[in-house]
């Protein structure tokens, strides 16, 4: 057992999307890995899928996810829920920031790009 202190989510690469890993293989994890990140008012997280099942909490302001030719809005206390290999983006659609907690059922989290090519995150995942 650790108890470790969450750190705020913290500019990225990607625009407009800031990012923290709570927990993760680092912290001795085999099977999970938790994120929070805040998205911008108009950013988007690039289209990408993972290997394992993923499940976002929505703590606050407004999103949409598009997927499997769908798209649907979300707001804070809704469940996003997304099997392994499903192609999905997810966008601030609000005027105020969109917090996020991401739960992936593995660790490391592999992403790819629609296409099948590895996109490399740039945090621990």
């Amino acid at each position: 057992m650790n108890v470790i202190e969450q750190t705020r989510p913290e500019a990225s690469p990607i625009p407009g999307v800031a990012h923290s890993t709570f927990a993760s293989h680092h912290d001795g994890l085999t099977q999970l890995s938790v994120w929070r990140q805040t998205l911008s008012p108009g950013a988007a997280t690039p289209p990408h899928r993972h290997e394992c099942d993923e499940v976002v909490l929505c703590l606050g302001g407004w999103g949409e996810v598009h997927s499997a030719g769908q798209v649907q809005r979300f707001g804070p206390d809704s469940t996003v829920v997304l099997p392994a290999q499903r192609d999905h983006q997810l966008f601030n659609v609000g005027p105020m920031p969109l917090e996020i907690i991401g739960i992936f059922a593995a660790t490391p989290v592999a992403t790819c790009l629609p296409d099948g090519t590895t996109l490399e995150l740039p945090w621990t995942t």
